[in-house]
């Protein structure tokens, strides 16, 4: 009897170390793995949270790149005197060509103006010629020079051009257009020079050779002028401008 009551006491004693200790687990251990557990997901929403952060950052840093055109445009001038790089401008092809026309313009991002009143602004109008900007007169574009056509030659010849409109022009249209122009060009070649050789020393060929025409100065040279005669007629030829330089090239 008395070794069973002791088992009966050692199995109590046994139930309540087992409670206990599931007690002790679900308050003690039970918090800390929480707290393990949650430590990984805090760091991985904190890495999550740096990112979008620093995504508009970036962002950010890319759009205050300072456009090309900006160099173009100075720096709290008048709106109405900005060159055309630096607004946009509502242009209406409806108007009368060859009469005045005011267009709405809006300065481009990064462009600082002002109107007469040196208050700062950035809607404004312009006052230009109804006109395309191949329609412009010479003075008001710049063009390529061809070095390969001859300028002197019957008919003239032409050549393709590129011109571009200066920058305090306004026009309608694109600014950079070609054009057929006359060959318009000089190599160096003096007319006064020519004709004066052409006089003195016209039957040795020395005015050929110095247009750079070796095989007709060489005919002069060897013929003594045509015999005089060869010499009378490159001296009406160079005075009036016939004969020119052998690459095509202008007088100065």
């Amino acid at each position: 009897m008395a070794a069973l009551a002791g088992l009966r006491a050692l199995r109590r004693l046994c139930g309540v170390a087992l409670f206990l200790s599931q007690l002790y687990v679900l308050s003690g251990r039970g918090s800390l793995m929480t707290t393990k557990h949650s430590q990984p997901q805090s760091t991985f929403a904190k890495s999550l949270t740096s990112t979008s952060t620093n995504t508009p950052y970036f962002k950010a840093a890319e759009s205050t790149e300072i456009p090309p055109y900006v160099t173009k445009c100075p720096s709290n001038g008048l709106c109405s005197r900005l060159p055309p790089d630096c607004m946009t401008c509502n242009t209406n092809y409806s108007c009368v060509y060859g009469k005045p026309a005011t267009f709405d313009c809006k300065v481009k991002p990064h462009v600082h103006c002002v109107d007469q009143n040196n208050h700062e602004q950035e809607n404004f109008t312009i006052n230009m010629t109804c006109q395309f900007c191949w329609q412009l007169a010479t003075t008001d574009y710049v063009c390529t020079n061809s070095t390969n056509c001859m300028t002197v030659s019957c008919p003239r010849q032409r050549y393709n051009a590129t011109c571009t409109v200066r920058d305090h022009i306004h026009c309608l249209g694109n600014r950079v257009f070609p054009k057929m122009l006359y060959c318009n060009w000089t190599g160096g070649y003096k007319w006064s020079t020519a004709l004066a050789l052409s006089i003195t020393l016209g039957g040795f060929g020395a005015d050929r050779f110095y247009l750079g025409q070796w095989r007709e100065g060489l005919g002069k040279l060897f013929s003594f002028g045509g015999l005089g005669i060869w010499t009378l007629i490159d001296v009406l030829l160079i005075g009036v401008g016939y004969v020119g330089p052998a690459d095509g090239s202008l007088y100065i």
